[in-house]
């Protein structure tokens, strides 16, 4: 595929189909992702793949945010609901990769160059599935950042979860998308 045309039609497919995923695929979309830039040379990423019940992981790490976060008068029975609804998001694809950013110790590294090439490995990650015929969804929000899912996954120190990513191959056409023309958002500097 055209680099070109993977950019500009890459979608969110938030309707996959539970088929496995070879492992070679997988093992594609990984090595693209450690392809990214980064200051240094620090490669500040770390990767989880989780299959089958391996998304168990994530699915705990869900309930735990979800119980840490529920109304303190919610009965057991409520609460176990609440927490088994949660742990069922991880199994809506049947592949999701973790992505952490660890910065770098150096001090000449910022911090937030750190998280930039963590989410550039993310890019090079969702267009290479786009390239194979699959179909991705980066899905971050709260429960991301949470303390207790850095717990699920053992993150220490400066150590964050930048997303995770669902890949399977799509059961829905892809949205129409649009993008405001880069001339309205750009300044043209040559003296």
């Amino acid at each position: 595929m055209d680099m070109k045309e993977a950019i500009r039609n890459r979608r969110s497919i938030g309707k996959i189909k539970q088929d496995p995923v070879d492992k070679s695929l997988i093992e594609e979309i990984l090595e693209a992702g450690i392809w990214a830039p980064n200051h240094c040379y620090t490669e500040p990423w770390r990767f989880w793949v989780m299959t089958g019940e391996g998304r168990g992981l994530l699915g705990r790490g869900y309930a735990e945010v979800a119980a840490a976060e529920a109304d303190p008068t919610l009965s057991e029975e409520e609460l176990s609901k609440l927490k088994s609804a949660q742990e069922k998001k991880a199994f809506r694809a049947p592949v999701i990769i973790a992505v952490a950013v660890t910065p770098s110790v150096k001090p000449v590294v910022p911090e937030i160059e750190e998280y930039a090439a963590a989410h550039a490995a993310v890019q090079n990650m969702l267009l290479t599935a786009h390239a194979l015929g699959l179909g991705t969804i980066w899905r971050t929000g709260a429960p991301t950042y949470h303390p207790k899912m850095r717990e699920a996954f053992s993150l220490v120190g400066k150590e964050e979860l930048v997303g995770f990513i669902y890949i399977g191959y799509p059961d829905m056409e892809p949205p129409k998308a649009a993008r405001v023309p880069f001339a309205q958002k750009t300044v043209w500097v040559s003296e």
